[in-house]
């Protein structure tokens, strides 16, 4: 009797184990969830910056995004408030190849220049605020080794540990996904002490189009009490961007699409 328990209960262990994802299958859907949803998308965003002491800046832009071949994809960012940032473009070329870093170029209106963005430039920050260029258009999913540490009834746990520590300022970052829609919810980054210094999370989701959709994420700076809101408006999928828009041409020629 009690070897045929045992031997139910191994059964049940193992049904258990095979029905939960594998940590690969995990990463891969959330960031399909999180960066990949429909073929292209077009968003407003109002971010608000707060600083250490309570002082607050605004920033106003659009975001394009069209997926191309391979997984890869492309994002152009028009700023349109404030009057400094007025017209300043962010285009990127998001690859997913072994070896092959993103391309990324800030057109500056006011000095008439064109800049790239150095790949060791990725984790600094994005406008001034307490995001930085990689949170736009996300993280190279081969650039990290992933691990699941936990699994609750609503959540996967994944620690993601850089394969080159040297070229990020963290040691590693836990990323909390949401079970039902495999959404991205909070992550938390450790520096190189171990000690937490950096949180993500996305504060609110609505589904837009049949999709679920983060319509407001937060970044909290632990280390100078600074956080900054991105609050996402007039969100839309499948709407058929012409790849050419994602084009150094339009650095200088903002398209229609994120002037209207």
């Amino acid at each position: 009797m009690e070897k045929w328990i045992a031997a139910l209960a191994a059964i049940a262990a193992t049904t258990v184990a095979c029905a939960e994802p594998s940590v690969d299958d995990i990463v891969n859907k959330a960031n399909e969830a999180a960066y990949y949803t429909g073929d292209d998308g077009r968003a407003e965003v109002e971010m608000t910056i707060t600083d250490g002491k309570g002082g607050t800046r605004t920033r106003k832009f659009t975001i394009l995004r069209k997926d191309t071949e391979g997984g890869n994809q492309k994002f152009y960012v028009y700023f349109k408030e404030p009057a400094d940032l007025y017209k300043q473009v962010f285009l990127v070329w998001k690859e997913t190849a072994d070896g092959k870093d993103d391309s990324r170029w800030m057109w500056l209106p006011a000095l008439n220049l064109k800049r790239s963005i150095a790949p060791g430039d990725k984790r600094t920050s994005f406008v001034g605020s307490d995001f930085v260029y990689e949170d736009v258009s996300g993280r190279n999913l081969k650039e990290d080794e992933h691990e699941l540490v936990e699994s609750t009834d609503t959540q996967y746990v994944v620690k993601n540990t850089p394969k080159k520590p040297g070229d990020v300022e963290f040691s590693y970052y836990t990323v909390r996904i949401d079970k039902e829609t495999f959404l991205p919810r909070k992550a938390e980054y450790y520096d190189k002490n171990g000690k937490l210094y950096r949180i993500v999370e996305a504060t609110r989701v609505e589904t837009i189009q049949g999709f679920p959709t983060v319509t407001e994420s937060v970044v909290k700076d632990l280390n100078t009490g600074g956080s900054t809101v991105n609050a996402f408006s007039n969100v839309q999928y499948d709407i058929g961007l012409d790849e050419n828009i994602f084009t150094e041409r339009f650095l200088r020629r903002p398209p229609r699409e994120v002037t209207k």
